[in-house]
This record gives structure tokens, C-alpha cells and sequence, in this order.
């Protein structure tokens, strides 16, 4: 008896896992969940690890997502076969063909909550006891939220990857056009619109760091659309714009500062951790996310 207890408080306790960690991930303010960073990290660590071997893997950031969603899945499943195995077999009803007294338990479980978390309830194993006959639905609930949440998590990340590539492409095309010259010494009001719609973009990219800190991991293999490629490039228009004769635009470039400031705090805060200053941040972005390719096609 005490056994059958043991397993039900395992079971409950893999499920309030996987559960919370869906919450935090895709409603919580947070962003991201314990368990699903802790994933993120390590298929970041293993591929950067080996990139002296390779090139960047350009599918890391799908692969953190789908490995998550597997994680989640898993911990479910098990969760819940642990609860239906302290019930085996008197609390259920067999199938004739079956024959229950030559199955093993552990995989007559773990095939239950397979086909329960599925929603495809085939009947061949049936609950016979009113608490596992609420249980059984409360599962295939649990799945259909599996299934949610995989299907949200998707249509969340994506835009905001777009939105982060869109912003990479506009600091690409400002630094090919040098418009930090523009900035410094050109007409104040093309200046100030550059400043200003340039600070509306990355204040969009800080809440979306925030908010989607999962999309970190997603590398991007072309430097246009790069975001860490071309972050740097605003703190070269915030240099220009202190030397501008405008107190608009230098207003202009304090803003943009302060936004690339707080951009930039966020990343070191959730994912590189180094303390330093804006300048020192984004060139630790840049090396987390470029790598030996940055460095061998700076070389070039």
C-alpha cells in the first residue's frame, strides 16, 4: 500500500512538472520555464561545444523546441503510467484477449497513458474505479494541452523571430548606407527619424527577449538578418549622435542608448551573464552567436 502511494506521488509530482513548466513557458510574463531553459542551455552548450569540428548548425533553435515538447510529453506519460501501475491490474477492466494476469503492469501502464494522452482511447483497458475514471479523461486533457501548447509555442516564436530579423535588416541597411554620418552631420530631422524609429525597433526586440527568451537560441547563418551581427552598429549611432550639433538629435541618441542599454541588459541577465557594460555585452552576443564563422569571415 505504502508502495502504490509512492508511485502515485511520483507520478503527480512529473506532472505538476511538465504542466508548470508549459505555463511559465508560453503565459507566464517569465518567458520561459525551468525545465525548458535548462534543455535550451545544454543543446546550446553541446552545440557550441563542437563547433571546432563543424559550422554552426542552423536548426539548433527548432531542435531545442521540439526536444522541450518531447520532454513534456514524457514526463506526462510517465507521470501518469506511475499513477495507473499503483492501480495495476485490480483497477481496471481487460479486455477478454488481453489477459491481464500474463501482461506485465509496467507496460500495460505506460501503453494506457500512451493511448490516454493521445486522446485515442481504444478501450481495451478500462478504469474501474471512480477515481480512475476521472483521472483517465483528466489525462486525455492534459494531451490536448500538449498539443496546444506545442501548436502556440510555435505561432509565438515565429513572429517574433521575424520581428528580430526585420530589425537586423534595418541596422544592416544603416550601416552600409553609413548613416552614422548622416547622424552626426547631416539634416537633423532625417536624423532624428532615423534615431527614433531605429529606438521604437529595439524597444519591440527587448520585449520580445523577454517575453520569448527561447527565440536566444535561434541562429541566424546569414549576417543581414542577424540581429547579434548588427546590434553593435546602434551603439555607433549613439556615438554619432553625442557628436551632433542637434539637441534633438542628441536628446535622440541618449533614448537610443538607454533602450540599447536595457536590450542589452536583458540578454546578459538571461543568457550570457557578464556583468560588463552594453559595449562588453553585445560583443559576448556576438561571439555566442557568430563563433569561429564570425571570426573566420572577419578574417576574410
Amino acid at each position: 500500500m505504502l508502495f502504490d502511494w509512492l508511485l502515485r506521488a511520483l507520478g503527480a509530482v512529473a506532472i505538476v512538472v511538465a504542466v508548470r513548466d508549459i505555463f511559465h513557458t508560453l503565459w507566464h510574463p517569465s518567458g520561459f520555464g525551468t525545465l525548458a531553459r535548462r534543455v535550451a542551455r545544454a543543446i546550446w552548450r553541446v552545440d557550441q561545444a563542437t563547433l571546432r569540428f563543424r559550422r554552426r548548425n542552423t536548426v539548433v533553435g527548432p531542435v531545442i523546441v521540439f526536444t522541450t515538447v518531447l520532454v513534456w510529453s514524457s514526463l506526462a506519460i510517465v507521470g501518469w503510467a506511475l499513477i495507473y501501475l499503483s492501480w495495476m491490474p485490480e483497477g481496471f477492466y481487460f479486455d477478454s484477449s488481453l489477459q491481464p494476469h500474463r501482461s506485465d503492469d509496467v507496460w500495460a501502464s505506460l501503453y494506457l497513458s500512451l493511448v490516454t494522452v493521445a486522446t485515442l482511447g481504444f478501450g481495451d483497458i478500462v478504469p474501474a474505479t471512480p477515481a480512475l475514471r476521472l483521472l483517465a479523461p483528466l489525462q486525455a486533457v492534459v494531451g490536448f494541452v500538449l498539443l496546444t501548447a506545442a501548436i502556440s509555442w510555435i505561432l509565438q516564436i515565429y513572429p517574433a523571430l521575424g520581428r528580430r530579423r526585420a530589425a537586423a535588416l534595418r541596422l544592416h541597411g544603416l550601416a552600409t548606407s553609413r548613416a552614422h554620418e548622416t547622424v552626426a552631420a547631416g539634416d537633423p530631422r532625417i536624423a532624428a527619424a532615423v534615431l527614433e524609429s531605429l529606438a521604437a525597433d529595439l524597444r519591440g526586440i527587448t520585449v520580445d527577449v523577454k517575453q520569448y527568451a527561447e527565440t536566444y537560441y535561434f541562429w541566424d547563418a546569414e549576417e543581414s538578418t542577424s540581429l547579434s551581427a548588427n546590434l553593435s552598429y546602434a551603439l555607433v549611432l549613439v556615438e554619432s549622435a553625442a557628436e551632433a550639433g542637434s539637441a534633438d538629435v542628441r536628446r535622440l541618441g541618449r533614448m537610443l542608448a538607454d533602450t540599447l542599454s536595457v536590450l542589452a541588459g536583458d540578454l546578459d541577465g538571461q543568457h550570457l551573464r557578464t556583468g560588463g557594460d552594453t559595449a562588453q555585452i553585445l560583443a559576448a552576443y556576438v561571439r555566442d552567436h557568430r563563433g569561429e564563422q564570425h571570426r573566420d569571415e572577419a578574417a576574410l
